[in-house]
Formats: structure tokens, C-alpha cells, sequence
């Protein structure tokens, strides 16, 4: 018990020293300014090149999307979740350690060259986001929380940020064994997580972008807009276009839909007229549903 204590501790001073040091220290390496100057910069193109021209420059709840952007990607995890996570990791190799398994990895790429093993993991793990975005429109008690991403109603940048904070633990948790299996050397990958963060933007954004044939491989405006249909064809009932940054899982395993453009299409929540506007609401909404308040 001491030692998790420890941890516990280890982990609320390290990411606080952390998140001070981001916002104190701006560089080309520090991830909440990457994150600002992303979401200005597609907000700018939003505003100068809007798909949907009768919609609003700043959206309804835009500013409720706007503080999911900081408890997301940073509050969560200086409230709870680096803790959590490092108990959990912490608690599953002791586990591991009763019978005797002192190491996860099967596959070690480390001697591969560092872009290779960059292309790898974003590619493993692109498809890992996939499969469980798919779970989350399949699993009920599962698509309680990610209607909170869906309930939206107004498409924007920031849309991608609004997401409900068991989501983290959903995907964390579920990535955590097939990527622990694989012995990658390296320890930064920066890279993968700027650019993951910027083509979910764009997929998200007010913006029309022509892709071509490379619609087949990444995922876009148009293609994610029909994601967020507020009325689902027969032949779809639990979504369609799951693809996170790639769209070729979903032209792989036909759960790709896209009959047309149409940049007026209904979003949102078919089946919840009241759903909560506020983030509270949001946030105790899905625990409400799971355990019996169908409200």
C-alpha cells in the first residue's frame, strides 16, 4: 500500500511540475502552446474559409467545447487520471509478477530506425482507436459516455474536444496491453500526438477539404461530418466512418458510409431532445443511464 501511496504522490507533483512547466515555457517541444496555435489556426481558416457559411463564427457551446480543451487534455489529469493511470499500470505488472511475467513484450522494433518505428506506432494505434471507437456506438453502457462527443449540434474544430472524461480511461485502457507488448525505442512520440491532434481537428472544422482519392486513406470534414449524423440510415443503426485519423479501416471492413455532401446535415442526438447543455450535466448524464435513472 505504501508504495502505490508513493506513486500516487510521485504522480500529482510530477504532472503539476509538469503542467506548470508547459505553461511557463513556451518551445516548439511544449504541447499546451502546440495545442493553442493548432486550434487558433484552424479557427482562423474556419472563419476565412467556412463550409457552412450560415453558421455563427463562434458556434453555440463554443466556449463549453473550449473548457473541455483544457479538462481533456490537462485538468483530468492533474485532478485524477496520471494518478489512476499510474496505480493501474503499477497494480497490472505486480499482478503480472504473481506468475512469474516480469516483461510484456513480445515484438521488439527498437532496432528499427526512429521514423519507422513513428509510422508503426501511429498506424497500431490509428487502428486500436478505430476498433474502440466502434465499440462505443456498439456497447451500450459504452455509447452512454461517447454520446457526450455526439451531442454536439453545431460542427466546429472544437467538437473534437468535447468528449466525456471516461472516454480516456476507455482508450488508455484498452491500448495500454497491445502496445506495452511491443518494444518500441523510443520514448517521445510528440510527433504522432501533434499530428493526431491536428487532422482531428480538421476533421471536425467548418472546412471543406477536397482530398481526392486520398479520401481512401485519411479521414476528413465531409467524411466525419456524415459520422455525426442526427439520423442514421437503416442500413447503419449503431454509425458509420469510425476512422479516427485514417479512413481506410473503414473502407477495409465496410463500415464506411458517404452517399454525399451535405454540409446542412442534422447532427447530433436522435433520442435526446433534453440532453444537458452544461458540463455537469454532461458529466453525471451517462452515470445516471448506466445505473438506473433513465431520465
Amino acid at each position: 500500500m505504501e508504495k502505490y501511496l508513493k506513486i500516487i504522490q510521485g504522480a500529482y507533483s510530477g504532472y503539476f511540475n509538469y503542467f506548470i512547466n508547459e505553461m511557463l515555457n513556451p518551445s516548439w517541444h511544449n504541447y499546451f502552446y502546440w495545442l493553442l496555435a493548432a486550434s487558433l489556426a484552424i479557427w482562423l481558416l474556419e472563419i476565412k474559409f467556412p463550409w457552412r457559411k450560415n453558421q455563427p463564427l463562434i458556434r453555440e457551446y463554443f466556449w463549453l467545447d473550449a473548457f473541455y480543451l483544457f479538462w481533456n487534455y490537462f485538468l483530468f489529469s492533474l485532478i485524477a487520471y496520471n494518478a489512476l493511470s499510474m496505480v493501474a499500470v503499477q497494480a497490472f505488472n505486480d499482478f503480472l509478477g504473481l506468475f512469474g511475467v516480469t516483461n510484456l513484450v513480445a515484438i521488439r522494433v527498437s532496432n528499427l530506425p526512429t521514423w519507422l518505428q513513428l509510422v508503426l506506432i501511429f498506424v497500431l494505434r490509428d487502428f486500436m482507436q478505430w476498433a474502440i471507437h466502434r465499440l462505443l456506438h456498439h456497447v451500450d453502457w459504452m455509447w452512454e459516455f461517447h454520446k457526450v462527443h455526439h451531442s454536439t449540434e453545431e460542427m466546429g474544430f472544437a467538437a473534437l474536444l468535447r468528449y466525456h472524461w471516461m472516454e480516456n480511461i476507455i482508450y488508455r485502457s484498452l491500448e495500454y496491453i497491445p502496445l506495452a507488448m511491443i518494444g518500441f525505442g523510443i520514448s517521445d512520440f510528440f510527433i504522432v500526438h501533434i499530428f493526431t491532434l491536428v487532422t482531428g481537428q480538421l476533421g471536425h472544422a467548418n472546412l471543406k477539404i477536397s482530398l481526392g482519392r486520398l479520401k481512401y486513406l485519411l479521414n476528413g470534414p465531409q467524411m466525419h461530418l456524415l459520422h455525426h449524423a442526427k439520423y442514421l440510415p437503416a442500413s447503419h443503426p449503431y454509425g458509420f466512418n469510425y476512422g479516427i485519423t485514417l479512413s481506410i479501416w473503414d473502407f477495409l471492413f465496410k463500415t464506411d458510409y458517404w452517399p454525399s455532401d451535405d454540409e446542412n446535415l442534422p447532427i447530433g442526438l436522435p433520442d435526446e431532445e433534453h440532453f444537458p447543455k452544461d458540463f455537469i450535466g454532461q458529466n453525471i448524464r451517462p452515470f445516471q443511464r448506466i445505473f438506473g435513472k433513465k431520465q
